[in-house]
This record gives C-alpha cells, sequence and structure tokens, in this order.
C-alpha cells in the first residue's frame, strides 16, 4: 500500500514565477513520489507563489502543517531545504514539529539518510541559505540606492496619483508621464489648501461631491490620501526615494497599556530624516512656493488643530512659557459674580509630575490678554510700510534665488537630445536603415518623453515671478488695511485667527512680561529685540489698565 505523502513547493519573487521555477519543483516532486510509492493527491499539493522563506506565515506551509497535525499524511515531499526556509532555526523549528507529528521530512536536494553527517550537512545547507538570503537582500538595497541616485525612477514603490509610470524600452529608460485630467485635480487640492484653507475633510467631501475619479474610479477619497498628496514631493518635480524604513515600533497605545498586551507586529514604518532622502527629478505639477506653502499650512494645523475644543479662543495654539517651553491651556473658575478664564501653564501643574511643578509661572487673564495682543497687531498693520516693504523683500529673494532656472536648463537639455533623437529615426527610415514597422516601435517613447518635458516646462512658466502681481497685492492690500480698521472690533474668532497666524508664530509669556515673535521682520524700536533674520519680536510690559494675573501690582481701570 502507497504512503500517503504532501507536496510542498515555494517560489518568492515575480521572476521566479514567469519562469515556471515552481512547476519545475511541483514536477520533479511528483515524480520521486511516483517513483518511491508515495501517494499524492492533488488537493494535497501545496505551493506558496510570491512569499519570502524568511517568514513562517504561509497557505500553503499553514495547510501542509494542519495536515501533519491531524496525522493524515506520513511524508512531507520538499525540493530542498531553502524552500522550505531560508532561515535555519525555522528549518530546525518545522523539522521538529513535523518528527513529532510522526511526518517524515523528504528533500530531493538533500541527505535523506538519519547519520550525523548527513544532519550536519543539511545544517549547513541551511546556514548557507540564510547567508544567501541576507547577500540578496544588501545586494538588491545597494542597487536601488545606486539607481535612485542616478535618477533612475526605477526604483519608486510606483507613480502617484497625477502620473503615470512609463517602463523602460530599448530607446529611453523609465519615466513619469503626466496625466493632466489627474495633474489638474492634484492642482485643484493645493490650490484649495494653501488658498481657501479649506481642512483636509471638507477637501476630500469636496473631491466627492464633484464627482472627481479616483486612480482606480472606483472607490472614494479619503482624508489619509489627501494627506498624503499634499506631503508627497513628488508633486513639486523631485520624488524621493529611502523616506521610511521599517523599525521597532515605538508607542504603544492606551488601550494596549491597560489590557497589558504588545502591538499585533513588533516593526513599523517610520520616517527617515529628511538630509538621507534620495531625490529623483520628475515632472513637476505645481510650483515650489505652492508646495512650501502647504507644508507650511500642514505644520500649523499640527498646531491649531481645534480637536476637542468646545470655545475658540484668539491664542490658541500660540502660547508659550518663556520659563519651561511648555505651552498654555485654558481654565476657567468661579467668582461669586462671573466666571473668569485664564491661561495656565502645563509646567505649573504639580499633579502632572511626581516631584511637582517644574515652573512657578502664575495663570494669565484670557479675554485681557487677548484684546491686548490684538490691539498690538492692529497697531502693526496700521503702520503702510511694513507690508510692503516684505514684499518687496520676498520679491528680490525670489528673483536672486531662481531656484527654477536650474531644472528648466536641465529640461530644455533633454528636449533638445529627444528631439535629436527623433530626427535621426527619421533619417534612417528615409536612408532605408529601419522598416516602418521598427520606426512606429520606437517612436511612441520618443512622442512621450517629449510631452512629459513639455508639461514640466509649462509648470515652470506658471512658477515664473510676476512682478505685476506683487502690484496688484500691494494696491489690494491698501484696501485690506483700511477694511481692517473699520472692522477690527466686529470680526469673529475665526477671521481674528487667520490674521493673527499670518503675522505672529507664537507669544511668549514671561513673569512680567508678554513676547510676539513675529512672522515678518518688524522695525526694531525701544524694547523691541529681535529673534532672527526672518523674523521680529516685540516684547512689552503691560500697562497698568490690564489685571491680567491676579495678585499682581496692576490694578483694573475704573
Amino acid at each position: 500500500m502507497n504512503k500517503p505523502a504532501a507536496i510542498y513547493a515555494r517560489v518568492s519573487s515575480d521572476r521566479q514565477k514567469e519562469n515556471h521555477t515552481i512547476a519545475s519543483q511541483t514536477a520533479a516532486l511528483i515524480e520521486y513520489a511516483q517513483t518511491h510509492e508515495y501517494s499524492v493527491p492533488p488537493e494535497w499539493v501545496f505551493q506558496d507563489e510570491g512569499y519570502s522563506g524568511a517568514i513562517l506565515v504561509r497557505p500553503g506551509l499553514e495547510a501542509l502543517r494542519d495536515l501533519a497535525a491531524e496525522g493524515q499524511i506520513g511524508a512531507a515531499l520538499v525540493y530542498s531545504p531553502d524552500r522550505l526556509s531560508r532561515k535555519y532555526a525555522y528549518q530546525v523549528l518545522l523539522s521538529e514539529e513535523l518528527s513529532r507529528c510522526g511526518v517524515e521530512l523528504i528533500f530531493l536536494k538533500a541527505p535523506a539518510g538519519a547519520t550525523p553527517e548527513d544532519q550536519l550537512l543539511v545544517q549547513f545547507q541551511g546556514m548557507i541559505a540564510e547567508y544567501e538570503r541576507a547577500q540578496i537582500a544588501e545586494r538588491c538595497r545597494r542597487g536601488k540606492k545606486h539607481m535612485a541616485q542616478q535618477g533612475g525612477v526605477n526604483v519608486l514603490s510606483g507613480a502617484p496619483f497625477g502620473y503615470r509610470y512609463a517602463k523602460k524600452s530599448d530607446t529611453s529608460a523609465a519615466f513619469y508621464e503626466v496625466v493632466e485630467a489627474e495633474a489638474k485635480a492634484v492642482r485643484m487640492v493645493f490650490e484649495i489648501y494653501t488658498q481657501q484653507r479649506l481642512s483636509i475633510n471638507a477637501i476630500a467631501r469636496l473631491l466627492n461631491e464633484r464627482q472627481i475619479a479616483t486612480r482606480t474610479g472606483t472607490g472614494r477619497w479619503e482624508r489619509s490620501t489627501v494627506w498624503g498628496m499634499l506631503r508627497n514631493p513628488a508633486y513639486r518635480g523631485t520624488a524621493c526615494y529611502g523616506k521610511t524604513e521599517q523599525r521597532p515600533r515605538q508607542r504603544v497605545t492606551r488601550p494596549l497599556r491597560q489590557r497589558k498586551a504588545l502591538p499585533s507586529r513588533d516593526v513599523g514604518g517610520h520616517e527617515r530624516p529628511r538630509a538621507e532622502w534620495i531625490e529623483v527629478p520628475v515632472p513637476a505639477l505645481v510650483t515650489d512656493e505652492m508646495f512650501a506653502l502647504a507644508q507650511e499650512q500642514l505644520e500649523k494645523n499640527k498646531r491649531h488643530s481645534p480637536r476637542r475644543t468646545v470655545e475658540s479662543t484668539l491664542l490658541q495654539g500660540m502660547l508659550v512659557c518663556e520659563q519651561c517651553g511648555y505651552a498654555l491651556y485654558r481654565a476657567s473658575t468661579h467668582t461669586s459674580k462671573q466666571k473668569l478664564t485664564y491661561y495656565r501653564c502645563l509646567g505649573s501643574d504639580g499633579y502632572r509630575r511626581l516631584n511637582g511643578p517644574v515652573c512657578t509661572n502664575r495663570p494669565i487673564r484670557q479675554d485681557y490678554l487677548d484684546e491686548f495682543v490684538w490691539s498690538e497687531i492692529i497697531r502693526l498693520l496700521e503702520d503702510p510700510e511694513l507690508i510692503q516693504t516684505e514684499i518687496e523683500r520676498r520679491r528680490e529673494a525670489a528673483q536672486k534665488a531662481d531656484p527654477l532656472r536650474k531644472r528648466e536648463d536641465e529640461l530644455r537639455r533633454e528636449q533638445a537630445r529627444v528631439e535629436k533623437s527623433s530626427e535621426r529615426l527619421v533619417t534612417a527610415y528615409q536612408e532605408g536603415l529601419l522598416t516602418l514597422p521598427q520606426l512606429r516601435q520606437r517612436m511612441p517613447p520618443l512622442q512621450k518623453q517629449t510631452q512629459a518635458v513639455e508639461s514640466e516646462l509649462q509648470s515652470l512658466k506658471m512658477a515664473a515671478v510676476d512682478e505685476a502681481k506683487y502690484l496688484q497685492l500691494a494696491e489690494s492690500l491698501a484696501g485690506f488695511r483700511s477694511k481692517l480698521r473699520l472692522r477690527a472690533e466686529v470680526l469673529d474668532i475665526a477671521v481674528r485667527q487667520q490674521i493673527l497666524r499670518l503675522l505672529v508664530k507664537e507669544v511668549l509669556i514671561g513673569t512680567d512680561t508678554i513676547t510676539l515673535r513675529h512672522s515678518i521682520p518688524i522695525p526694531q524700536s525701544g524694547s523691541s529685540g529681535s529673534s532672527g533674520p526672518s523674523s521680529g519680536a516685540t516684547q512689552s510690559r503691560p500697562s497698568p489698565g490690564y489685571l491680567l494675573r491676579s495678585g499682581s501690582d496692576f490694578a483694573t481701570a475704573e
């Protein structure tokens, strides 16, 4: 009677699938089973296609182990030890597990004996397989890194929304081709986010309402998709390789701590330092200025996001304690007549730390501080030369830097090269060196490259500095200041927050001083101080008309 057995085969890459190596493994194992009188039903031939030998969770291997545990097979036929696993420790684990179940593990390309010498040879084969896997992984990593440094897009994970990946051919390397319909949606997302200041959730809803198709055409727009689009540097013309890496998880959530459990996966993707990214040039869909504005807005949203705010305040997310560096939060107390709201430093709360508070800064009245800061902002905006000077400074800096000129020169050279290649192909066809089918095969990739270069050149033209826009902006600012002067006291909190956050980075609260760190340089006078070349600081002592703190030397104005 034939002995019941099961067959297991594995390949780990798509190239091995295309070469039918798993079929050759299975054929050799079936022939071995027939020769040695093993009975192998078709449903007991297990195959794992595209699974790494460094992991144990594989569908075919799981089914084989289940059969062995149920006692239905007497032998397991595998082509070689590295097909079972690339790690020697896993080979020993599976071998001992099958042995306990009474299953004989047979390798076609390994000794079948049970002598110490045979076992030693199998161990050496397992260690060599593990070494080969590490060697292959390291070669792939260094090869991809070198390709990225040479500017090849082959190493990128895939073309993002707005592009189509064009494979390399005999006449051209792989490149990203702009899909105009998708690129239009990308530009719209950046414009809405940077100019209209809509939230990411609102942009996702707007895309769904306008029925703008996603990449697949079947799904809907989600917040995470829009968020990833706004952060993707490929849209400004530099896709990046090596942005993330696998490292042990550093964050354990509160529910896991309460259950005293561990995360389901001990590793996760972590963003690497920006200096380690490798930039790969691709066609740009938005200007550098617009992309920088989007990144600045994303950073502001981290600080100023309302989250669980019940009632918004003017200085929400902008207050920093000058003594300890912690943020200030809003707290309230009740008197016999009214409810008073204060800004309180996190470092002054003793219950938050075992050793007590780390800061002695006292709470400060919210209503009076908001009014004081807002009046200071109105005073600065009434200066007609302040904003005009900043506009002129930025225009001159943009003209001197001109970061797009180098990229434009590269594109012009690439355009000339592609045009010359096309002319050579036409000349070769006219002279009879190429047939018409060969010409038709080689021309489309060159035409696609030409379209991609022209599309990026058009994007660079949109990014050029237009002096007429600056003059128009200066005229509109004069009208804005006059309107602001009239409506300053009736504007709601949301509008005041927008104006304040455009001009102020943060507000430092000291023991008896208030310092406003501005986003633009301001005229230095009196008690003002500078905090850097691109920002200014106004430091002042509140007037005696403000009761900023209880028990202070300043009394309220009657």
